[in-house]
């Protein structure tokens, strides 16, 4: 029997299809020769560093992707079995040697599939099949080791073939979103004409160095130089700031500009950060909210900006935490660190802690029994009120790494979860505000809930949000919370006030700031705004290639074609031309330069690689009008309503795309579903009121401008617009009064003078 499993794993774990992938390919525009030759391979680390190596290959990123091992992957594919998903059903199975899903795919057929190697180990391993192109894709079928069982990586979705989430489509394309992290020096290669991949690596998994960088260098000096004391010249030892922004590089949600970071490179070179904005990627008070990462929301906390990097918690080689449970966290909060609060974990967390007495001193020395197997969960750790678990792909478990504060409070007025409520799930959040209040009283009442309070209102568009805002940014904030407010000012940019702050910022010392900044004064070079256009053309020369990029992006209807800003970019651009959002990018360029012919062709591909993309398909329908193609335009809209019929922002867009093409009655149908979805969109609002006016019902009219009014005070032409219709239906006063409201917003507005003029005679 022995014999006979020997002989089945030598056929069953083969790779048959490693060579398809094209890993030893070189793209023309990347040398071997200056890239790879300068790495050795973790295993050249093996004889010198024996302790570090032992321990990094078995660690998740020793195993981050690895061809098939019979010892790790037997139990998965022997025997078969079947699981079943949403209205599908999948089968895993070793046939004829060689492990395989069967599964709905290409063509939307069920096939066998052969299995080209994993990523992953614990808690969910994924495995890759090769198919034309130089592709790999990752298949939804994922394998939990701990329980031996497989399960959807998407739970009940049930995606489809088609969809670019779909293990077939391009969000599931290990080249583009998976590879670069799971291995060592990995560049994509992507041929855009061909639409082929020529992806190659220094080496598979995440190996020595893909975090210590290139050396074969070193490798060799310690060769020529091994009974030597002398300290070896070709060694670059990276900052703690530098590690950072390596661990950075793979640990957080963002946008690649540049897509070759190696060790020792400034993360925002590399990276466009994504923070708390207007969107449900994050919760106000910065917990995550989607899959986020560990990155962005630790960028955020107190213990960065105290200076805590990954290091002082994790160890280097393993990942693993230095420190069990809560003495990790007291090795700096009992009073050996000078910045650190001192805090006693008995009365802090008022709940029972264990190894700990009521003096709050640790009473078990032995820290491996620090925290017995059988307890699981406590309301006396720490990392459970201030690093909540969120549980990602169905099995995997990550806590937040914002160290936020538990509160009720903010649960009740904004439906931000609490730590409380996560582990008391059978009670309400009364009983949780109730507790809080009665252990910390007055100190709830902190500067991190009124941020995420003033954070909260300004996601849903508060005017009232504004000045504390403002006043937020001329605090000593931590700079990302500085970068989230420069953010979320955005849709007041135009007040001159925030204008100046937000202009201000472009001179912060941080380029996240700038960047944000940057992005949120763009709106402005459209409406001329004095003085923001030569404050964003200063960044287009900043250090930092995330603020470059911001700025650039910015100005890109006014940028030389040939420029080096513009270079940069389109670099950016074509790094990302083999997804959706890339394509899309490459369209609204050139829709600022007036090239509308090729941004329908690079419209055409995003839309067909993301057909459930509501935005795209928006954007599509816009670059459609623009080329006179208002009855195609109307489609990609009808479209994108059905997509996302919860949004206000498509609906309008269908009112004016039906006005465009002359159907008053279904521009009526189509903005006021907009404004019932949001009773305070006032371009809805505004245009609604104009449509009424032209099918004669002026009290209607009236009665939707002045709603329109009072949803955006800043916006003079709802003021003129209401004015011009009263005037029409002979209320002489209300008209001049709605003319001067029109003028104290805009005082150059010459048409509201006009009026004001012609009514006083």
């Amino acid at each position: 029997m022995t014999a006979a499993i020997g002989l089945t794993f030598g056929r069953l774990w083969a790779d048959p299809n490693q060579a398809s992938v094209g890993e030893m390919h070189f793209s023309t525009n990347q040398s071997p020769t200056n890239i790879y030759t300068a790495y050795a391979g973790s295993e050249s680390c093996r004889g010198c560093h024996e302790d570090a190596y032992a321990a990094w290959s078995k660690s998740h990123h020793g195993l981050a992707e690895r061809t098939l091992r019979a010892d790790l992957d037997t139990l998965a594919f022997e025997p078969s079995r079947t699981f079943s998903h949403g209205s599908q059903s999948t089968e895993t199975r070793g046939t004829n040697g060689q492990p395989q899903i069967v599964t709905l795919g290409f063509n939307n057929k069920r096939e066998a599939y052969p299995v080209a190697r994993v990523i992953g180990h614990d808690p969910l391993r994924q495995f890759l099949t090769a198919i034309p192109g130089g592709r790999l894709q990752v298949h939804e079928a994922s394998f939990d080791p701990r329980s031996n069982q497989w399960f959807n990586v998407y739970g009940a979705e049930d995606r489809q073939p088609g969809e670019w989430g779909h293990w077939t489509g391009r969000g599931m394309n290990w080249n583009s979103m998976c590879a670069a992290c799971h291995n060592t020096r990995l560049l994509k290669n992507y041929d855009e004409a061909a639409d082929v991949y020529h992806t190659t690596m220094a080496e598979r998994s995440v190996g020595c160095e893909a975090c210590h960088g290139p050396m074969k260098d070193h490798v060799e000096w310690s060769t020529l130089h091994k009974n030597s004391s002398a300290v070896d010249p070709t060694l670059k030892k990276l900052s703690k700031h530098q590690m950072l922004d390596t661990c950075g590089s793979c640990h957080a949600r963002r946008a690649e500009l540049a897509g070759d970071f190696k060790p020792g490179d400034k993360f925002f070179d590399d990276f466009d950060l994504v923070t708390v904005d207007a969107s449900e990627i994050f919760y106000p008070d910065g917990q995550i909210h989607d899959e986020d990462y560990e990155f962005n929301a630790f960028l955020g906390s107190r213990m960065h900006a105290a200076g805590v990097k990954c290091g002082d918690c994790h160890q280097p080689h393993t990942s693993k935490i230095i420190l069990p449970g809560n003495v990790l966290c007291m090795r700096c909060h009992s009073g050996g660190v000078s910045n650190a609060p001192v805090i006693n974990p008995v009365t802090h967390s008022h709940h029972q802690v264990f190894g700990y007495d009521a003096t709050g001193k640790l009473t078990n020395s032995n820290l491996t029994a620090y925290r017995p197997k059988e307890i699981k969960q406590t309301g006396g750790e720490c990392v459970n009120c201030h690093m909540p678990q969120t549980v990602y792909m169905q099995r995997h478990w990550r806590h937040d790494h914002g160290f936020t504060i538990p509160d009720p409070q903010l649960t009740k007025d904004f439906n931000i979860p609490n730590a409380c409520n996560r582990c008391h799930t059978d009670k309400d959040t009364t009983w949780s505000l109730n507790a809080v209040q009665k252990w910390y009283g007055t100190n709830m009442n902190r500067p991190t809930q009124q941020r995420a309070r003033w954070l909260a209102e300004a996601r849903l568009g508060n005017e009232s949000a504004r000045a504390p805002l403002l006043r937020l940014l001329a605090t000593n904030e931590i700079p990302f919370w500085k970068a989230v407010t420069a953010s979320l000012l955005e849709p007041w940019a135009a007040d001159p006030s925030v204008t100046s702050a937000l202009t201000n910022l472009l001179h912060d010392e941080n380029p996240l700031v700038r960047a944000k900044a940057a992005q949120s004064l763009a709106p402005l070079l459209e409406l001329r705004v004095p003085g923001v256009e030569a404050a964003m053309r200063a960044r287009l020369n900043d250090p930092v290639r995330s603020v470059r990029f911001a700025a650039g992006w910015a100005l890109r209807e006014m940028l030389d074609t040939n420029s080096p800003a513009t270079r940069e970019m389109l670099q950016t651009i074509q790094n990302n031309a083999d997804q959706p959002i890339g394509q899309a990018q490459h369209a609204v360029w050139q829709l600022a330069h007036g090239e509308v012919e090729p941004a329908l062709a690079h419209y055409t591909k995003a839309v067909a690689w993301d057909s459930n993309s509501p935005p795209f398909r928006i954007d599509y329908a816009v670059a459609l009008s623009l080329a006179g193609q208002s009855s195609n335009a109307l489609t990609q809209i009808q479209a994108a309503c059905r997509l996302a019929p919860k949004d206000a922002e498509n609906f309008y867009r269908l009112g004016l795309a039906w006005n465009e093409v002359g159907n008053l009655a279904q521009t009526v149908v189509a903005l006021e579903e907009a404004v019932r979805l949001n009773p305070r969109y006032d371009r809805a609002l505004y245009n609604l009121g104009l449509v009424y006016n032209q099918q004669g019902d002026s009290a209607k009219a009236i009665e939707t401008l002045k709603r329109a009014e009072s949803a955006n005070v800043r916006d003079a032409r709802a003021s003129y617009a209401l004015a011009t219709i009263l005037a029409q239906v002979g209320r002489k006063p209300e008209a001049i009064a709605a003319a001067r409201r029109a003028v104290v917003i805009q005082p150059d507005f010459a048409e509201a003078l006009e009026l004001i003029r012609s009514l006083s005679r």
